[in-house]
């Protein structure tokens, strides 16, 4: 984030630097003391900071949420969300300060826990409200549940939602049910796994909902981003809510009244559905065999990764990344374990058998979903897009390449190597009238780590920590 001359940004183990803008000299370094008997129950990393009423809110590894100061980096409150090892859950997505509250989710869709999202007072810290993502007794929803299996039944929110500030509402994506490739303990819809909730940010009240991906049993997160866009359709002005999906499909929702529009493919490699029909059914759901190998499309890297897609209002054009690959999943009966790993199931890598495994880069309609250009990679991508009003559009790959193209045409343009892969997102910021392009470098994450399974080299590419800004030249 970049706020009158400074920029606030997070790295792994919950580091925050405040930085000027313009020059890069640090102003000040925040380093989050994590206990010494401290256990990962994901990775360290964190996917960013939030700012407002003069404080930077940033969650946790071990499951906090903390306020600084946003002009020393002194901390002003701190609250324990929920015991990690308990919940085996903790905080990777950016918070979003609505109003005067702190709205964050969390992660623990592979575990043994039931998902929520809290809101907090953004001064104090105390706890406004918190909406369940897996409804509980006596709430509706609750008979997608048999027995006990809501206890544990996942649905995190572990990415960043969005606030339509004339319709009053916040939209987050939920993740899957728990356990994830075992479905048989957790038979129907499974709600609101899967599904986009619209939430009254004062009260946390659910307004509506769309459920994309009823039943999970793939492991496929609604949980991306939800890209609020107003755009003619058939002559009217619609205010609509698109939705890329781990699965490969992107979903096209009404965010006005919750109902389904379209959803179309952003990756080739699908075989767990063979297609969505106008009314948002799965048509030929194929799920996997409990006890014997199945080959799944894509795998569980995505169809896309959670790195955000872009939209361009003046080409009209939604930018994101698309994933060829697959997995040869093995299906397993597990018992839950209160912040144990409860996915259910063992899988591997695999290439896809129609097509060549890696990634590409695309520009398409946002409604229709018609490709306009594409960018073929030899790796997936798992960078995020930004789109600028000079009508370019960046993102960057696995060997180090920030790359722009020309956004209605796809012509590669430029490109710079940073010395290490793209994991990040790069953002655009304007200080004294000048513009910027910044981007973090530095390969890693746990899908990074599986990229070897099918192309053996990239367990050599470099890591890397840095932050590269960029500016036109004065001349």
């Amino acid at each position: 984030l970049v706020a009158d001359g400074v920029m606030y940004l997070s790295s792994s183990w919950n580091r925050v630097f405040a930085i000027n803008a313009v020059t890069g000299k640090e102003l000040w370094h925040y380093y989050y003391p994590l206990p010494r008997n401290f256990g990962l129950s994901y990775g360290p990393w964190n996917r960013g900071v939030a700012l407002g009423h003069g404080l930077v809110f940033m969650g946790t590894i071990d499951n906090h949420l903390l306020a600084l100061d946003a002009g020393t980096g002194k901390e002003v409150w701190n609250v324990n969300i929920e015991s990690m090892s308990l919940c085996g859950c903790n905080i990777t997505g950016a918070p979003l300060v609505v109003k005067d509250k702190v709205i964050v989710g969390v992660t623990g869709g592979d575990s043994a826990h039931r998902g929520y999202i809290n809101a907090f007072d953004a001064k104090t810290g105390k706890r406004a409200w918190r909406f369940w993502t897996i409804p509980g007794p006596g709430e509706k929803g609750h008979e997608t549940w048999p027995g006990d299996s809501w206890k544990y039944g996942g649905g995190s929110s572990w990415m960043t939602g969005s606030y339509d500030p004339e319709l009053n509402l916040v939209y987050w994506g939920v993740g899957n049910p728990a356990p994830d490739f075992y479905g048989e303990v957790r038979t129907g819809a499974n709600l609101y796994t899967d599904s986009i909730v619209a939430l009254d940010p004062d009260t946390g009240q659910l307004k509506r909902y769309y459920q994309e991906i009823p039943h999970d049993v793939w492991d496929w997160d609604s949980a991306y981003e939800c890209v609020l866009l107003d755009i003619s359709l058939q002559g009217t002005l619609r205010k609509i809510l698109v939705n890329p999906n781990k699965g490969g499909y992107t979903w096209v929702l009404d965010r006005t009244n919750g109902k389904f529009i379209t959803a179309w493919p952003l990756a080739e490699s699908i075989n767990w559905i063979k297609g969505i029909d106008a009314e948002g059914n799965l048509l030929g759901r194929s799920e996997p065999l409990i006890g014997k190998p199945t080959l799944v499309c894509p795998a569980i890297g995505g169809g896309r990764s959670w790195n955000h897609a872009a939209y361009s209002p003046r080409t009209g054009m939604f930018y994101s990344t698309g994933l060829e690959w697959c997995q040869e999943l093995t299906v397993r009966k597990e018992d839950p374990k209160p912040g144990a790993e409860f996915m259910g199931a063992v899988f591997e890598f695999r290439k896809p058998p129609q097509g060549e495994a890696g990634g590409h880069f695309d520009a398409y309609d946002p409604v229709s979903g018609k490709k306009h250009w594409t960018y073929k990679s030899k790796y997936p991508l798992l960078a995020s897009a930004l789109a600028t009003g000079g009508d370019l559009v960046f993102t960057g790959d696995p060997e180090g390449n920030f790359l722009a193209f020309d956004a209605r045409t796809g012509e590669k343009v430029w490109s710079f190597n940073t010395g290490s892969g793209h994991r990040g997102s790069p953002i655009s910021y304007s200080v004294g009238g000048k513009q910027y392009i910044a981007v973090p470098s530095g390969w890693g994450s746990a899908v990074a780590a599986l990229f070897p399974q099918i192309w053996p080299e990239t367990e050599d590419f470099p890591g890397g920590c840095t932050l590269f800004v960029f500016a036109l030249s004065e001349s």
